[in-house]
């Protein structure tokens, strides 16, 4: 029969095991969490694989479609040149009466002016309950006296509304009876054109198919549009030199393949055969288009034949230097050509075929052939017109741009020569406005910078103007003026043109001029935005014109000025680090109407207000912290006016701060006005620590106007 030890060895002997199968289980517990961790592991890292591989899967399909969008684009862009003669004989043809315009004119729409001021109702205004009669009484009368108040003052207000409607409306008669002149005038224009026509008036009839071609919307994207041509108006035949596209119109490969071995695209390239073929075929294209056009707007038998040369830029491999090659040419009569199923012809054959016409073998290489009549041939009278180079005003000769000058003058009607190029007294064209009331002598000073011109050139105009007795000064640059430039010639017999004005200006009289390799945009002539109207609240009033809304913005606010009196004022704004403006250029004012970001910029004022500012407090710079309200005396009204004008009528003030909508948010009263002052601070938003503007009432006036105010805050004006 056995027993358990009970002594002291058999108490340790059990101990030793029960210690035993503690680790035993310890390690089984290490070795199944091992195993558990290489299991997750083998998972993870198979996820992973999964993982990178629809990730590479994912990313070669996206460079392969890619590389399929570019070859679709460029398979698009053959097709387009391909189909260029089908497609453009299927647009309508142009004609003389798409020209006539609509007598829609748009109609009066007074908005907040045509909405009465509401009239306070005296059951509102009950007097407050009192313990005592008299107290009763008092509070009757103070509620009586409230009323009358706002009585009165909403009888003055819809008096303004009233008085500022029936201004809006004459503004309105006279904008809609101008426009509807203008139109009607545009019509018969085109009545005069069409007899002109039949006629035979050799420039009409140029000016007219020029006009053809450049409206045809048969033109892809890239195509130059420039022409030169002369009308034998016995032979009624048109001959004219036409640019056509240059040897890059034709995509240099024929698609775009992705090799995942180099993780890069590879453009395969087009064989030069058919890339020659197919350049040749969108010139005899072009070439018949053009042609088609001209016939096809011709519904007064003006043409019976037309000669086109078609002409390519560029740069002559043998000589280095631009130039351009007569690579097509046909003479063709109109009876022939109306034969021609132009949608269903084969482009080359056609042209060097049916119609006997030449086509260079090898165009791409600027090979030429002989024009059969050019332009030059017919007569003296060429007219050259389209997008050709423009010269660069830059790097033009300085007496060819001084000439340039005197011509921009003699094309509006003034008497102007460029002076001797010693001992001209700092002159350089001498004009003369034969106008017996506003004309005179002028001297014309250009300067050829690319720097803004500093105040110091104004300064010396003026003595200038004043040493040799003229009427008027005029300072015309290629770059721009500072703030202090147009500051000093306030008030003075002086006119400052900038570059993109000379150029806006050139191109509106017909001449030609850019600056540098872009050249600023000249916007096309459209109605005013905005335009003045008498206003027996102040010598102009401004409002919107019907046809220039501007879109509402969330990130701007309309800060709108009022004011009494009948001074004409100036509402200008400086953006400020402290005390000193950012420069120049954010002193925002009559001649500089907006700051470089757009941030802060003078707009129309809508109803109401006599001064508007638009501003986008948070597109303000980082470093600005101030926006700085001022107003100063027009010095070009008011001495027309009162001579001795000054801010003592400049009273009741303030500013209404609305959203960009029009909804007014907040009104701002500022300082009024004391005799003797000409300028005044009214005012300035400042960026607290939170990033939130307050407004801080200003006051400060300045007997110097605006100058003097302006220097104040770090603006030269010499």
């Amino acid at each position: 029969m056995s027993r358990r030890a009970g002594g002291l060895l058999g108490v340790w002997a059990e101990q030793q095991r029960v210690a035993q199968r503690q680790r035993e289980g310890q390690h089984q517990a290490v070795l199944r969490q091992q195993r558990d961790a290489e299991r997750v592991q083998r998972a993870y890292a198979r996820d992973v694989a999964r993982m990178q591989r629809e990730q590479r899967a994912a990313y070669r399909q996206q460079r392969d479609a890619d590389a399929l969008r570019r070859t679709r684009e460029l398979e698009q862009r053959v097709a387009l040149l391909e189909g260029l003669l089908a497609a453009g004989c299927r647009a309508p043809a142009f004609s003389v009466e798409s020209l006539r315009r609509g007598e829609d004119i748009a109609p009066f729409t007074p908005g907040p002016l045509g909405e009465p001021v509401p009239m306070p109702d005296q059951r509102h205004y009950r007097p407050q309950n009192s313990w005592t009669p008299s107290g009763r009484a008092q509070a009757e009368q103070d509620a009586r006296a409230r009323f009358e108040r706002d009585w009165y003052a909403a009888q003055a207000a819809e008096a303004r509304r009233v008085e500022q409607l029936a201004a809006y409306r004459r503004q309105y008669d006279t904008w809609a009876a101008e426009r509807l002149t203008e139109i009607r005038t545009h019509n018969t224009g085109l009545t005069g054109t069409v007899a002109a026509l039949g006629d035979g008036d050799a420039e009409t009839v140029v000016e007219f198919f020029s006009a053809v071609l450049f409206a045809s919307t048969a033109w892809p994207e890239g195509f130059p549009r420039e022409v030169s041509a002369a009308y034998d108006r016995r032979a009624r035949g048109l001959v004219l030199d036409w640019d056509l596209p240059g040897h890059e119109v034709v995509p240099e490969a024929k698609g775009v393949k992705y090799l995942p071995s180099t993780d890069q695209e590879k453009e395969v390239p087009r064989p030069a055969t058919q890339r020659r073929a197919l350049y040749r075929d969108v010139l005899a294209q072009s070439v018949l288009l053009a042609v088609r056009e001209l016939f096809a707007a011709d519904r007064f038998g003006t043409l019976e034949t037309v000669t086109l040369n078609g002409h390519i830029g560029g740069v002559d491999p043998a000589t280095g230097l631009a130039g351009r090659v007569c690579v097509a040419s046909v003479v063709v009569e109109r009876p022939a050509f109306d034969r021609l199923n132009l949608e269903l012809v084969a482009a080359v054959d056609c042209l060097t075929g049916a119609l006997t016409g030449r086509l260079s073998a090898k165009p791409d290489e600027r090979v030429s052939v002989a024009p059969f009549r050019t332009p030059d041939q017919v007569g003296s009278d060429v007219v050259v017109q389209g997008d050709g180079e423009e010269p660069d005003l830059l790097a033009m000769d300085p007496i060819a741009f001084e000439g340039l000058v005197a011509e921009l003058f003699r094309a509006r009607g003034l008497q102007a020569v460029t002076t001797r190029r010693s001992n001209d007294g700092g002159v350089d064209v001498e004009a003369l406005d034969p106008d017996p009331i506003s004309g005179g002598s002028i001297v014309v000073q250009v300067k050829r910078y690319r720097n803004t011109v500093p105040p110091a050139a104004v300064r010396d105009l003026f003595g200038t103007v004043q040493g040799a007795g003229a009427n008027k000064g005029v300072l015309v640059t290629t770059s721009k003026f500072g703030p202090g430039s147009y500051t000093f010639a306030n008030g003075k017999p002086l006119t400052l043109i900038s570059g993109t004005e000379l150029v806006e200006l050139l191109h509106q009289h017909g001449l030609r001029g850019r600056l540098g390799s872009g050249g600023p945009a000249v916007a096309p002539a459209s109605a005013p935005a905005a335009v003045s109207v008498p206003s027996s609240s102040g010598p102009t009033a401004v409002f919107a014109s019907p046809s220039a809304p501007f879109e509402a913005d969330s990130d701007f606010n309309l800060l709108g000025m009022v004011w009494s009196g009948s001074t004409a004022l100036d509402v200008c704004a400086l953006v400020c680090a402290g005390n000193r403006v950012l420069g120049d250029e954010w002193f925002v004012f009559f001649n500089n109407p907006s700051t470089p970001d757009g941030s802060v910029a003078a707009v129309t004022a809508p109803p109401g207000d006599r001064a508007a500012l638009r501003v986008g407090f948070d597109r303000l710079p980082a470093r600005a912290d101030r926006l700085v309200l001022v107003a100063a005396v027009d010095p070009e009204v008011n001495p027309e006016v009162n001579p001795e004008a000054d801010l003592g009528e400049f009273t009741d003030a303030g500013i209404r701060l609305r959203d960009d909508s029009g909804v007014e948010l907040d009104r701002l009263v500022v300082s009024d006005g004391r005799p003797g002052e000409t300028a005044l601070v009214l005012g300035s938003f400042r960026r607290r620590a939170g990033g939130d503007w307050d407004f801080v009432l200003g006051g400060k006036g300045y007997g110097g106007g605006l100058e003097e105010l302006v220097g104040d805050f770090g603006i030269e004006v010499e």
